[in-house]
């Protein structure tokens, strides 16, 4: 009875933090409406007042993971001073390590709910909004990046933005699987140096 008076933002948030935890440990598969609400300690009908289906769930549990990403990987809003690309981008990157490696289950929900919308035809939007969302976090980590170091990008911003998410796919499972600290710092320099070498000083004539 007193579940009917939690606002429906929290009943949302505590359904969202369930289906991560169901998703991450035994797969999307077995991440049924029951099994969600019972890891959440609600009832159904709380699910329906809080959401339309599972795949609204799903479509919000992509939201909320990349919506903290973003936040992990941008830093404070306010730390706009100027500094050198190269060093933006490793902070950048360590940031989303520091992100991944506080709560891997999160991740690992994430590559699961990709490779199980891929194979469902009907489930595929949520892989495509998965991505978009991380394309469109990756630009505007990108032109931050750009603007607080006066950098110009030598190719255009999208081509770099999915560059960088496929970067940092690779170093999530090659550190899922590893779990090997060494290997993925010096993944993290080698990928700041390549990013930072597709850019220039906007002050620089590009014809030089």
């Amino acid at each position: 009875m007193t579940m009917t008076r939690i606002p429906a933002v929290e009943r949302r948030s505590a359904l969202v933090a369930a289906a991560l935890r169901v998703v991450a440990e035994r797969g999307v598969a077995q991440a049924t409406t029951r099994a969600i609400v019972a890891e959440a300690g609600m009832s159904l009908a709380s699910f329906h007042y809080a959401f339309a289906s599972r795949d609204e769930l799903m479509a919000e549990l992509i939201r909320h993971v990349v919506a903290r990403e973003g936040a992990a990987i941008l830093g404070d809003a306010e730390h706009t001073e100027p500094a050198p690309l190269r060093r933006i981008l490793r902070e950048g990157l360590q940031r989303y390590v520091d992100h991944l490696t506080s709560d891997p289950l999160r991740e690992k929900a994430m590559l699961e709910l990709t490779q199980w919308a891929l194979r469902s035809p009907s489930m595929q939007p949520l892989a495509r909004l998965q991505y978009e969302r991380y394309h469109a976090l990756a630009a505007e980590a990108l032109g931050s990046a750009a603007a607080r170091s006066g950098t110009l990008w030598l190719h255009p911003l999208p081509d770099l933005a999915r560059l960088l998410v496929s970067l940092t796919d690779g170093l999530t499972i090659a550190w899922l699987v590893d779990n090997d600290e060494g290997a993925t710092t010096a993944l993290i320099d080698l990928a700041a140096d390549t990013l930072a070498a597709l850019g220039r000083p906007a002050e620089e004539s590009p014809h030089r």
